[in-house]
C-alpha cells in the first residue's frame, strides 16, 4: 500500500552473543527505515530473537542452563546493542513472547484445518546448527555447507506441511515479479531449488526429543518446528490479522536475510503464506557473508568480530557508513580493520571532515560566522555545482530504493569531491581580498552543497547529518523535499565551527617481517629495473573508454562482460566481479588497452584490457580520470 513501508531482519538466535554478521543487517534495515521516513512514509521496523528449537536447547544443556535462562541472557545482548548503534527500531520481539504463541497456534491450526498439514515419517540428513533437513545435493562432502559439520541422520513420525503443493504457484509468482528475490541472482537460485519437486515440509519435533518450543493446538504431544515458528514472526509483528494498520504495512512487506537462510524465507515462508491465505511478502532482498581471512564470519568457525570494539575506536557512524560502503549488497566482502582505517581517513577524514571543517572556518574568518546573501551573478561554475547537486540527489534516491547503497554513497562521495575540488578552483582565500561579491556566491554555494550532502547522508550517518545540519542552522529538518531544490538555505543564518568530525585514525602496526622475508621487495627492485625501450612501450595503444553495459557471467565468481566505447563499441572479459558490481560499472571512464590480439575466457571473446591497481586493503581498483575525458582519445 502507498505510503507505507515495513522493514524486517531476521530474528536472531540466542545460541550466542551478537556479531558483525548480524549487526551488518539490522543496521541496513536501520538504515533503509530512515531513509522511507525522509519520504514521509509511514515506517515500521522490526527485528529481534528466534528462541526455540534444538540448537538452543543444546547450547542450554552444554551450558548447564535451560533454555529459558539462555534466552533471557542473550535476547538482551541483541536488545541492548541496538540503541549503541544508532539503530531505531519499533519492535523488538521475542518468539517466546504470549501474542506469538497465541498467532502461531492460530495459523497452525488454521493450516491444519485445510488439510495442509498431515502425518507421516521421514528420515533425512539434519544440520542442527541451521535446524533443517539436507537434501543429497545440497550437502557438501557429507557435511552442512553452511556449518561445515557431519550431519545427523534422524528418522521419525512428524508433522509435515504439503510445501510441494504450492511449488507450481510460487514458480509462477517468481516468474511474474522479477523483483520478488533480490539481486536476481538469487532469484535464479530459487528458481533452480524449485526445478524439481519440493519434500513436504515437516514442521513438528516430538516433545519425547525437544520440548523447547511452540505446542500444535492439535497434538499436544509435539512442538512446532521452529523454522515454521520464527518466520510467523513477521505477522505477529504488525499485529496480525486485526491489528492497527496491518494491512497497509504488510502490502509493503520487505525481509532482510543472509543468503545462508535463503531457501527458508523464499520457499517456506511463501507457500505458508499462500496457505493461510495472505498475499507473499513484496521483496526478498538477500545480501552476502562478511568474511574474515577468506572464511564466512559465523559463532561455530570462531572468527566473529565484536561490533562494540569497532564502535568504541571509530565511532558509531564511521563504523556504520563503512559497513554501508564497503560491502556491495548481495555480494560477499572481507572484513579487516585496516580497510575500516583506510576509509575512515580517506573518505571521513580527509574529504567529508576537511570539508566541512575548512568551509565552516571560512565563513566564520570573511563573515563573521554569518551566511551572506549571494551578492554577485553566477557563473558556470556555479550552474554546473547546482545541476550536479540535483543530479546526484537523484542518482542517489535511485540507488536506495533498488539496495545499491554502497552506490548511494560513493554517488554522495562524487559531490564531497567536486566541492573540494570548487574550493580549490574558486579560492574563497584570494576572493576575500579582492571580490567580497563574488566571496558571497562562492561560500554559499559551499554551504548549499554541504546542506545536500548532510541530508543524504542521514539514514547512514545520524549523529554527524545532525551535526553538521546544526552548524548551517537546520537542525533536525529532515525530508526527501529539500533535495528537490538548490537554493533551502538562507542569508543571514549563524553557521558554527563543529569539532572535528573524524579525527585522522592512527594505522594499525604491522607485525615485523621475519628474517628471509624481503623477497616480494626484491621483486619489485627487479621490476623497476627491467627497463624498456620507448619504442617497445608505444606499441600498446591506450584508449579512454566509456562502459556502456556490463553483466556478470553465469558459473564464474570473477568475470564481468563489459561492452566499452572507446571510439566504436568492444567487449572486454574481466575478472574484477570480487570487485565491482555491474551496476557500479556502467558510465564509468576507463584506461583500455584496446590493440590486443583477441582471447576467450570461459568462452567469451575479450577485444581488449582494463587497467586497474591494488587499494591498500587488497582490492582492484579501476584507473580513472579526474575530469571527464573525450571517449576514443587515445591516452598518452
Amino acid at each position: 500500500m502507498k505510503g507505507y513501508f515495513y522493514i524486517t531482519t531476521p530474528i536472531y538466535y540466542v545460541n550466542a552473543k551478537p556479531h558483525l554478521g548480524h549487526v551488518y543487517t539490522t543496521v541496513i534495515a536501520d538504515v533503509l527505515a530512515r531513509y522511507h521516513r525522509l519520504l514521509g512514509e509511514k515506517v515500521f521496523f522490526l527485528t529481534g530473537t528466534d528462541e526455540h528449537g534444538d540448537k538452543i536447547s543444546e547450547t542450554a544443556r552444554n551450558l548447564g542452563t535451560t533454555p529459558k535462562d539462555l534466552a533471557d541472557e542473550n535476547s538482551a545482548r541483541f536488545r541492548d546493542l541496538w540503541p549503541e548503534l544508532s539503530v531505531n527500531n519499533d519492535r523488538f520481539i521475542r518468539t517466546t513472547e504470549p501474542d506469538h504463541v497465541k498467532t502461531v497456534q492460530a495459523i497452525l491450526q488454521d493450516v491444519y484445518d485445510k488439510g495442509d498439514i498431515y502425518f507421516g515419517e521421514y528420515g533425512g540428513h539434519y544440520c542442527v546448527g541451521c535446524e533443517r533437513f539436507f537434501t543429497e545435493t545440497e550437502m557438501v562432502d557429507g557435511k552442512c555447507p553452511i556449518h561445515d559439520k557431519e550431519l545427523v541422520y534422524r528418522q521419525e513420525q512428524n508433522y509435515f506441511f504439503r510445501m510441494e503443493k504450492y511449488r507450481t504457484w510460487l514458480i509462477d509468482h517468481i516468474t511474474k515479479n522479477p523483483d520478488f528475490i533480490r539481486p536476481e541472482r538469487y532469484k535464479n537460485e530459487v528458481l533452480g531449488m524449485l526445478r524439481e519437486p519440493l519434500d513436504d515440509l515437516c514442521i513438528s519435533r516430538p516433545k519425547s526429543r525437544l520440548s523447547w518450543g511452540i505446542e500444535l493446538p492439535f497434538d499436544r504431544d509435539y512442538v512446532c518446528y521452529v523454522w515454521f515458528d520464527a518466520l510467523i514472526n513477521y505477522l505477529t509483528g504488525i499485529g496480525y490479522p486485526n491489528g492497527d494498520d496491518f494491512n497497509g504495512f504488510w502490502s509493503s512487506a520487505q525481509h532482510l536475510v543472509g543468503k545462508d537462510i535463503l531457501k527458508p524465507h523464499a520457499v517456506y515462508w511463501p507457500t505458508m503464506l499462500k496457505s493461510v491465505g495472505l498475499e507473499p511478502y513484496r521483496h526478498l532482498n538477500v545480501h552476502g557473508f562478511w568474511n574474515v581471512d577468506e572464511a564466512k564470519m559465523s559463532k561455530s568457525l570462531g572468527n566473529v568480530i565484536d561490533p562494540l570494539d569497532l564502535k568504541e575506536k571509530y565511532g558509531i557512524d564511521a563504523f556504520r557508513y563503512f559497513l554501508v560502503r564497503e560491502m556491495v549488497f548481495g555480494l560477499d566482502s572481507n572484513f579487516s580493520e585496516e580497510a575500516l582505517i583506510e576509509r575512515y581517513n580517506a573518505d571521513l577524514a580527509n574529504d567529508l571532515g576537511n570539508l566541512v571543517s575548512r568551509s565552516t572556518r571560512m565563513v566564520s574568518k570573511y563573515f563573521g560566522g554569518v551566511l551572506a546573501e549571494p551578492a554577485g551573478p553566477l557563473t558556470d561554475e556555479e550552474n554546473e555545482l547546482r545541476g550536479l547537486s540535483l543530479k546526484v540527489a537523484r542518482e542517489y534516491e535511485a540507488r536506495m530504493e533498488n539496495l545499491e547503497l554502497h552506490s548511494a554513497m560513493a554517488s554522495v562521495w562524487t559531490l564531497i569531491s567536486s566541492l573540494n575540488r570548487y574550493i580549490d578552483k574558486t579560492a574563497p582565500w584570494a576572493l576575500a581580498k579582492s571580490d567580497p561579491d563574488r566571496l558571497s556566491v562562492v561560500m554559499y554555494h559551499i554551504m548549499e552543497g554541504i546542506r545536500f550532502v548532510a541530508e543524504m547522508i542521514y539514514p547512514v550517518m545520524p549523529d554527524t547529518s545532525g551535526r553538521i545540519l546544526g552548524v548551517l542552522g537546520m537542525s533536525g529538518q529532515y525530508t526527501a523535499k529539500n533535495l528537490t531544490e538548490f537554493g533551502k538555505l538562507k542569508g543571514g543564518v549563524a553557521i558554527g565551527i563543529p569539532e572535528a568530525l573524524f579525527p585522522r585514525a592512527e594505522r594499525l602496526k604491522k607485525p615485523e617481517q621475519p628474517a628471509g622475508a624481503q623477497g616480494k621487495g626484491k621483486e619489485k627492485e627487479q621490476e623497476e629495473t627491467n627497463l624498456i625501450d620507448i619504442s617497445d612501450f608505444a606499441k600498446c595503444v591506450l584508449k579512454v573508454g566509456k562502459i556502456l553495459e556490463a553483466s556478470a557471467v553465469e558459473k564464474s565468481e570473477k568475470l564481468v562482460v563489459l561492452k566499452i566505447d572507446v571510439g566504436k563499441t568492444i567487449q572486454i572479459a574481466a575478472g574484477i566481479a570480487k570487485h565491482y558490481s555491474p551496476q557500479e560499472l556502467v558510465g564509468k571512464y576507463i584506461a583500455v588497452v584496446t590493440n590486443l590480439k583477441p582471447a576467450k575466457l570461459m568462452g567469451i571473446q575479450s577485444e581488449g584490457m582494463l587497467l586497474a591497481t591494488d587499494t591498500p586493503e587488497g582490492k582492484l581498483s579501476l584507473l580513472t580520470f579526474d575530469r571527464e575525458p573525450s571517449v576514443g582519445a587515445r591516452i598518452r
